[in-house]
């Protein structure tokens, strides 16, 4: 390490101290955006030391999970410069660089905006492509935009860069068509697909003439086995396939998981078919890492929840379970997921507006909560704009002697917790930084650890 760098290093890890010595956070971006200020080259520096590369991941949904899930395949015998935190700007990826102890390879959760500038910085050995939904359309703009943004990175990627993509997603699946060597993944599995393509789907036109798409199985929202009546264009080869899929409610999720290098069953302990979709593409992308089956399947078995995305807490002989939500096709397969299991008799929605939730909340009436809310004996609307996500609920059909406004998300769980019976599970769907608040919450009272921190 150069001079320069060495002394840049030093003050971005300096602020990372203090950052958690004053109880501001974790230090997961405040090292990575000094380290930008001082010199955005650093970040290229330090990922050209790596001696195995860099793996990025990108997805509307489910990224921080399959991060997650690589890394405990890949293990403790990796050392890792991963930000585990979820954050996935620049700043993230900076830091995750610099808080490593002498790392060997980079992995590197990037969110969907910030891909063209990481790629080309950190110049990946792989890229796992996962999916794009509709989510902040006042920072993202449509789906089109970042598709074509996610096109141009593709093809200045390095011509060793080996492409991972999601082949049941339309624009997703495309990438991989004039791709040397692109590993498409996806389901196999038609007993799982909804009978009709959801209201909410994003995906549902062609994008080489325009007509509308024919579905033979819909799995998750516009995720599923597609093609065009008109030219022709479908679902591309799947390399890395889940099939003979069992869903088990709340509890767990288990698959057959076809490769290449042969087929193992694989048994989740985290239920619902997107995280069958997370399992299989970081099966791929370990795969492409050159990890055998035997460890792919012990990793993927003993993994647990990221933090946040069906994460389970104990709070006395009760517990909490969270589930984030952020946009329509996530937060449809939450109320799926939970609906499986046997709906919540107390649930406590969330819903803030901060620039990481996205500003504009109207996609709430794109969710399908009716069914849920049928169900539900109790529901607590909490966070800033607890009033709209109230509305919501009453124009979904909940009767108003049943809905609690209570907009202070401690007081929110508290109520809650007090509505769930002795050895009961209070369930908490909240957007991004609702989710932030109630871990800081929870790790307050000592019921589990910050989030920056690793699990034991």
């Amino acid at each position: 390490m150069n001079a320069r760098l060495a002394i840049e290093s030093f003050a971005a890890r300096a602020a990372a101290r203090l950052s958690r010595l004053a109880g501001t956070g974790g230090g997961t971006t405040i090292p990575g955006k000094l380290l930008w200020k001082l010199d955005p080259g650093a970040i290229d520096a330090l990922a050209a030391r790596l001696p195995r590369g860099a793996v990025v991941i990108s997805a509307t949904n489910g990224k921080t999970t399959t991060t997650a899930m690589v890394a405990e395949i890949l293990g403790p015998g990796t050392r890792l410069a991963w930000n585990r935190s979820g954050a996935n700007l620049l700043s993230g990826v900076a830091s995750a660089l610099l808080a490593a102890d002498d790392p060997e390879l980079a992995l590197l959760e990037v969110d969907e905006a910030a891909l063209p500038e990481a790629a080309r910085r950190v110049r990946p050995r792989a890229v796992l492509l996962g999916n794009l939904f509709r989510d902040q359309l006042d920072r993202y703009g449509e789906l089109e935009h970042v598709a074509e943004s996610w096109r141009q990175t593709v093809r200045s990627l390095p011509h060793a860069t080996t492409l991972v993509v999601n082949g049941d997603d339309p624009q997703v699946g495309s990438l991989a068509r004039d791709r040397e060597g692109a590993i498409a993944y996806g389901l196999d599995d038609p007993r799982h697909a909804r009978a009709t393509l959801q209201h909410a789907a994003d995906s549902r036109y062609c994008i080489v003439c325009g007509h509308p798409y024919e579905f033979s199985a819909a799995y998750v929202g516009h995720l599923g086995d597609y093609h065009c009546p008109t030219c022709g264009h479908s679902r591309p080869q799947l390399t890395v396939v889940a099939r003979r899929i069992e869903l088990r409610g709340l509890e767990s999720a288990a698959f057959e998981l076809a490769t290449p290098a042969g087929s193992a069953r694989i048994e989740l302990r985290l239920p619902g078919l997107y995280n069958v979709y997370n399992a299989v593409g970081a099966a791929a992308l370990a795969q492409a890492l050159g990890i055998g089956l035997e460890q792919i399947r012990d990793g993927l078995e003993r993994f647990d929840a990221a933090f946040g995305r069906f994460e389970r807490i104990a709070s006395g002989d009760k517990s909490i379970l969270i589930l984030l939500i952020k946009n329509p096709a996530g937060a449809n397969e939450v109320a799926r997921t939970l609906e499986d299991g046997g709906a919540p008799a107390v649930l406590l929605l969330a819903l803030n507006d901060a620039i990481a939730d996205g500003k504009d909340v109207s996609w709430i009436w794109d969710v399908d909560l009716e069914s849920l809310l049928a169900k539900t004996q109790r529901v607590i609307a909490s966070g800033d704009r607890a009033a709209e996500l109230g509305l919501r609920c009453t124009y979904g059909g909940l009767d108003e002697g049943t809905l609690e406004l209570e907009p202070d998300l401690e007081r929110a769980l508290d109520r809650g917790l007090e509505l769930t019976p002795p050895g009961g599970e209070l369930v908490v769907l909240p957007t991004y930084t609702a989710m932030l608040a109630l871990q800081r919450i929870v790790a307050g009272r000592g019921l589990t650890r910050p989030f920056w921190e690793a699990r034991a």
